[in-house]
Formats: structure tokens, C-alpha cells, sequence
């Protein structure tokens, strides 16, 4: 028998057994997963980042205990204890609710702010307790969580809100709904001043919290299985009559959809953190010192239906590999922010010879079941708005931008027509012509049409010796033309799309030559030199000023 403490956690007061004939065991000794139901000790619970050590359930984690877990030891600095909101409503019984949860809970309200260290890096911390009214936003959590933002902005320092709530506080209507746009407008503040904002979902997110701070992150990282969402799930129910699918408006759901970076298991979120952190500092950077070398013309003698092959190999690296094998510490992110992730799309941060970087790839798969999760290297809309938001964000950061191009060209489907292909891709080429950080592109394998152009509007454009570049694939190209898909052969001869003809035309750059059998055996063989290019291209272009780097560009580009 178990005599219920909270909606999380259970007291064992002696299994099958009268009350008068239970063992004694000490208050708060035992508790029940509300989700496996089994008995768990307590302390064994907090050693275990408060997760149900039978079956991985998340209890909810009271703010002060939050910061232990993420914060270095004594380094909290608490702010702005002791505001209070009154009862602007006049709503019967508030204001006793609110000094009874402030009894029971040792919490002035239902966010705790201040300043803390992570891993040696100073930053703001807002983190939200659900035990004070689930968390909902009233005046005193909008204003706590506003004042923690400007003074952020004013320290220029990172601020990482821990969300968890059931959304505005009813009880104080009006107002409640007014803290949606302040602290969204702080955040807008101390985003123009290019500080770091990493919000972190927790169970549950919802509500006006939901639709205002909680989701405008730079970064968003969720807890695994948390609730997320404006509406609640019971809400949506009666609204629409129909039960909802399992897994629906939790952690996993949104990251599928687009809406979060990353979802960090609680062990490893102190070190997510510092790492997201440290890689936002700002700093100076020893780049290898490299010597120069002509680029060499392709000499071997293939036809171009020969490259167009080898361009298709699929024993050729792809893009993953090449992030593996030329960045550290890369940190994948995901989503659009809009509709889904996009899997033939990879992208995130990274560190070259310990630089920041953001990363893109367009990517196929090693398998065919691989293939078929990338979509075989053609992004959809989605696909290019991520990548585009990765590149924007690389430039609030002032981050360069590396991408590696190989997809046979931008899908062609019903639903990328719905979802807007052309206006993706032409956003990518409207943004990326004036990104004001350096931007380089590697054609791996593919690059076709439209869809390798939207992550090729770039500084710079290298090409594998056995890429290709195209304005269409060698039978789209025959098709078109000729009515004739079956003299794509031919179509290659034509179409000029193999590294000596780009070279020549000035298309590209720079040929990186491969070996003969070019696969993950002699992989090295190609990133080895392309490590050494890279450190010449971002000293160069790193050293020139906004309007330099952007007016090069629009040269380049104007030139052709």
C-alpha cells in the first residue's frame, strides 16, 4: 500500500499489509514510479538525476536541485527574491493559495534566476518549478525572467531558461497574458546584442510559456518524453473529437517536426551545456600554417559519363564522413523551425583545429535503408530552410560556414510543391549572397541544379576531382532536350559538368584531386590535403571586414 505525496513520487507505507502492521520504514524512503509503478529508494532516485532507475521515467526536478545538476558548485548567485504580484483580479482565495505554496515550497514564486557558472563559463540561469502553481507565468515570473534577460544583455552573457508550465496564470488573466510579449521582447534585445539563449523543455511545456520565451532559443534542447505544446492534449481532444496518436506533443514528436535541436538525456546535459557555451565564446584562433599550392587540373583521362559515375559511387564517402573525419566536438542540431527535419540534411557546430564552425551536409545514406531515411541526398524545403537557419545563426556568432554538396538535385514531389521548393531555395540564394561570415563549398559527389546551389551561393566552391556540377542530372538534361533520357551518355559530353571544364570557366575554385579507388580505405587521401585548404580559405577570407567578405562575393557571382 502507498499513500500518494505527489502526482510524481509515492511513500511505501508497507506492501499488503494494515497500516498497523507495517514495517517501519522511515518517511521518504521508498517512492512509486507513477509509470512502471515499481518501489524505488529515494536516494537512489537523486543519485540517478531523479530518473526511475527501472524504467528510465523522468520525475520532475525541483529548481534549486536543477541548478546543483547543471551549475558549478556555489557559483549560484540568486536574483530579484521576494517580488510579488498581488491580486490584480481580485480573485477569491489567490493570495492565501500563493502564501501557502510559498510555505510549502521555500519559493517567493515558480522561478528561480540568478547568475551561475558552467564548466568555468559565467552565464544567467532562469529555471522554472512546477511545484508553484505548475509553473504558470504570472507577473512575477514575466518580471523575474525579464530582468534575468536585460541583465544578461547588459553582461552580454549566455542565459539558459529551464521551461516547465502549464502555460499563463488564470488567475491573474490580462496580466499574465502581457508577460508572452515582454519577456519575448527582452529576449528579442539580448538576441540583437548576439548573446547566447539555450532553452531547455522540460515536463511539461505548455500553454502561453509555450508560445512566447520557451521556444525562441537560439539553441532548444529537450528532456526525452517531455510534454510540449500550446494546447493541452486534453484541450485538443474535446476540441477536435478524435484521441491523439501515442507519442504526440512529446520531446520526440517535436524534434521530428522541427521545433528542437536536440533531445539530451539529463546525465549528459551539464556537458551539453558547457560545451554549447564554450563554443559560443568569442576568442582568437591559431589556424595551421599552411603553404599555399597550386591547384592542379585533373589529368587522369576519364570521359565524362566515366565521372559522372564515379561521382555516383557508392562506395564514396558522404557527407557524415567527411564532418567525422575534418571537425571536432560536432554538435548535430535539427529541425526548421516550421514544419520537420529534414534528414538529408545534417548540420550543426563544430570545431576545426579548435575554431568554431557551423557544418552542412547534404546526405545520403550508406545502406539502402539509409538512402531511403536521407531521401537519397535530396532535401526538401525543409532541408534547405534548416540549413539556412544554421547559416544564419552561424552569423549572429559570427561562425564560418562550411558545406559539402552532393545530391543529384532538390526533391520533386507533391509535398515539396505544397511546402514551397522554389521559394526555399531561392531564400537560400537571396540570404547566403550577403551572409556576412565567411561561407566555403565542397561538391563531393552530386551537385545538381538548383538544390546543390542553394548550399553552393558561397565565397568559394571546390570540386572533388570526380564530382560533377550541373545545371540538371545527365538524363534530366537528355529528357529536356532531346526527349530522350537514355542519351544522358551523351548528355554528359555536352553538358561540360566535370572539374576540368568548371575549373577553366571559373565555376569553381579549386580541384582536390582523389585517388584512383576512392573510398573510406583511402579516405585521407582527400581530407588531408582539403584540412590544409581549409585552413588557407578561412585565413584569408577570416581577415577581411563584413563589407569586404560580402562585396567579394557579389563580384564573384557577378562576374559569371
Amino acid at each position: 500500500m502507498f499513500k500518494k505525496t505527489s502526482r510524481r513520487g509515492y511513500i511505501s507505507l508497507g506492501e499488503g499489509k494494515p497500516a498497523h502492521m507495517a514495517p517501519e520504514v522511515p518517511e521518504g524512503l521508498l517512492k512509486k514510479c507513477n509509470v512502471c509503478k515499481s518501489a524505488i529508494l529515494t536516494e537512489d532516485v537523486k543519485k540517478g538525476y531523479y530518473i526511475c532507475p527501472k524504467c528510465q521515467n523522468y520525475f520532475r526536478v525541483h529548481a534549486m536541485r536543477r541548478i546543483e545538476m547543471v551549475a558549478d558548485a556555489d557559483t549560484f548567485e540568486e536574483w530579484d527574491k521576494g517580488l510579488t504580484s498581488g491580486n490584480p483580479l481580485h480573485y477569491k482565495g489567490y493570495e492565501e493559495k500563493v502564501e501557502a505554496l510559498q510555505e510549502k515550497t521555500g519559493l517567493d514564486e515558480a522561478v528561480v534566476t540568478g547568475k551561475a557558472r558552467i564548466a568555468g563559463n559565467e552565464v544567467v540561469l532562469a529555471v522554472c518549478d512546477g511545484r508553484f502553481m505548475m509553473a504558470s507565468m504570472g507577473k512575477v515570473v514575466g518580471e523575474k525572467i525579464t530582468r534575468a534577460v536585460e541583465k544578461a544583455t547588459g553582461e552580454r552573457l549566455p542565459i539558459i531558461i529551464f521551461a516547465c508550465s502549464g502555460g499563463a496564470r488564470m488567475q491573474e488573466g490580462i496580466h499574465s497574458l502581457m508577460q508572452m510579449a515582454k519577456t519575448s521582447a527582452a529576449l528579442k534585445r539580448h538576441h540583437d546584442a548576439g548573446c547566447l539563449y539555450v532553452s531547455v523543455l522540460t515536463d511539461p511545456t505548455t500553454g502561453g510559456v509555450t508560445a512566447s520565451f520557451a521556444m525562441l532559443g537560439d539553441i532548444i534542447l529537450a528532456e526525452p518524453g517531455a510534454l510540449i505544446g500550446f494546447a493541452g492534449p486534453r484541450v485538443i481532444e474535446q476540441t477536435i473529437g478524435q484521441k491523439l496518436p501515442k507519442g504526440f506533443q512529446r520531446a520526440e514528436f517535436l524534434q521530428e517536426h522541427g521545433f528542437v535541436d536536440q533531445i539530451v538525456e539529463r546525465p549528459r546535459l551539464r556537458e551539453t551545456l558547457a560545451e554549447i557555451v564554450a563554443m559560443h565564446k568569442q576568442g582568437t584562433y591559431d589556424l595551421p600554417e599552411v603553404e599555399e599550392k597550386e591547384t592542379q587540373a585533373v589529368q587522369r583521362n576519364l570521359t565524362p559519363w566515366e565521372r559522372v559515375q564515379l561521382s555516383r559511387d557508392k562506395a564514396r564517402p558522404v557527407g557524415a564522413e567527411y564532418i567525422e573525419e575534418l571537425f571536432t566536438d560536432f554538435m548535430e542540431f535539427h529541425g526548421d523551425r516550421y514544419y520537420q527535419d529534414d534528414k538529408a540534411i545534417i548540420g550543426g557546430i563544430a570545431r576545426f583545429h579548435g575554431m568554431p564552425v557551423t557544418v552542412i551536409a547534404q546526405a545520403k545514406g550508406r545502406t539502402t535503408k539509409e538512402n531511403i531515411e536521407r531521401n537519397f541526398g535530396m532535401p526538401s524545403p525543409d532541408g534547405y530552410r534548416k540549413a539556412l537557419r544554421l547559416m544564419k545563426q552561424a552569423e549572429k556568432f559570427n561562425r564560418p560556414v562550411i558545406c559539402f554538396v552532393d545530391t543529384p538535385g532538390a526533391f520533386c514531389g507533391l509535398e515539396a510543391e505544397e511546402r514551397g521548393q522554389g521559394e526555399a531555395i531561392a531564400r537560400n540564394l537571396f540570404e547566403m549572397s550577403n551572409l556576412q561570415v565567411p561561407i566555403l563549398s565542397v561538391v563531393i559527389g552530386e551537385g545538381g541544379s538548383g538544390g546543390a546551389l542553394a548550399m553552393a551561393t558561397s565565397d568559394e566552391v571546390w570540386l572533388l576531382e570526380n564530382s560533377i556540377y550541373s545545371i540538371l542530372s545527365p538524363e534530366g538534361f537528355a529528357s529536356i532536350l532531346w526527349k530522350d533520357s537514355s542519351r544522358a551518355k551523351e548528355a554528359a559530353g555536352v553538358m561540360k559538368l566535370t572539374a576540368d571544364h568548371l575549373l577553366k570557366a571559373g565555376i569553381v575554385e579549386r580541384v582536390i584531386p582523389e585517388p584512383e579507388d576512392f573510398n573510406l580505405e583511402t579516405f585521407t587521401e582527400v581530407t588531408d590535403p582539403m584540412d590544409d585548404y581549409i585552413s588557407i580559405f578561412l585565413k584569408k577570407y577570416g581577415a577581411m571586414t563584413k563589407e569586404e567578405l560580402t562585396e567579394k562575393r557579389y563580384d564573384r557571382f557577378r562576374r559569371m
